[in-house]
């Protein structure tokens, strides 16, 4: 299977079972295959750091608004293009995956879809800084890293 930064995939059921995390987006709601997530490769291990992506993207767009008033900045969620619609990328629901867990590749009549080049930029710039942070050791919480 192709497994790279900037493609969309789904989550087998036995990674919730093993995570046992309430606050993860849970699978298959309403009968869909959704969630859908952001890959980024980590080219120094079998790790994937899985990004959630929503639909939902009024409300994120106002909790990014809330957080560049009170913050200037929001590196936390980025709103960009997938199948030519606005999407949410949650980056502060990150969290690490591997290989076996990945159900399928998130595909258009069989083909993988890439998330746009300037979100894919976007979103790794933002998830790299959030990393230098974390091993700056200042305080920010990258949700259910475990």
């Amino acid at each position: 299977m192709l497994l790279e930064t900037g493609y969309v995939y789904h989550i087998k059921d036995e990674y919730f079972e093993f995570a046992k995390d309430e606050k993860l987006m849970k699978n298959h709601e309403n009968g869909n295959t959704r969630p859908t997530y952001f890959c980024i490769k980590n080219v120094n291990s079998k790790i994937l750091w899985f990004i959630p992506m929503s639909s939902k993207v009024e409300k994120y767009r106002k909790l990014q608004e809330q957080k560049i008033q009170k913050n200037g900045v929001c590196d936390t969620i980025v709103i960009g293009k997938y199948r030519r619609k606005d999407s949410a990328f949650l980056i502060q629901n990150i969290f690490p995956i591997t290989e076996k867990y990945i159900d399928h590749i998130d595909t258009i009549r069989n083909q993988a879809v890439a998330v746009v080049e300037g979100t894919q930029k976007e979103i790794t710039s933002k998830v790299h800084k959030i990393f230098r942070l974390k091993s700056k050791r200042n305080k920010f919480n990258i949700s259910r890293c475990r």
